[in-house]
């Protein structure tokens, strides 16, 4: 059992404050051409499109009516330094499987930034055609408790890791 408890605390003679029980999520990315951003997450991600406007598209994996929503960017727009650092995404799979994500980054031509060592799984990052940069995860501690434990005893790691491409 973890000793760290992040809970808020109410001011005496308050009520307790209200905690989110999260659902689902979604990302909403700024992208400056939604129809290449589109074709981008279809072949790389396999998602579909679900839903479209004149100034955005929406995406799915398929079990929801939308994961993801491209949103057209104001001409001029620029990718800056702050903002989203990255979206993780985690996988079904062990390290095999995430050696076969990434020589399917790779023959797709996607700019793979780093392969990380994060002592609780390993991650993946790589870059939409925008420079936004995502995470394919794959767990290898799957217990929250210790997952929290692991992180703390090695300080949040992200070692650099050399993970080979798996083509089968």
């Amino acid at each position: 059992m973890s000793d760290l408890d992040l809970s808020p605390r109410p001011e005496e003679g308050q009520a307790p404050l209200a905690k989110p029980v999260v659902l689902r999520t979604h990302l909403s990315l700024w992208v400056s051409d939604m129809e290449r951003s589109s074709e981008f997450f279809c072949d790389v991600l396999d998602m579909v499109v679900t839903a479209r406007g004149p100034q955005w598209i929406f995406l799915s994996f398929g079990r929801k009516h939308h994961d993801l929503a491209l949103i057209q960017a104001p001409d001029g727009s620029a990718q800056g330094t702050l903002g989203m650092q990255h979206y993780g995404l985690e996988i079904e799979g062990d390290l095999d499987q995430l050696r076969r994500l990434h020589a399917m980054l790779l023959s797709k031509g996607v700019n793979v930034v780093k392969t990380t060592d994060h002592k609780v799984g390993f991650g993946l990052y790589f870059e939409d055609p925008d420079g936004n940069r995502f995470e394919f995860f794959a767990e290898t501690v799957h217990d929250d408790e210790e997952g929290i434990a692991v992180l703390g005893q090695h300080n949040a790691p992200s070692e650099p890791f050399v993970i080979d491409p798996l083509y089968t």
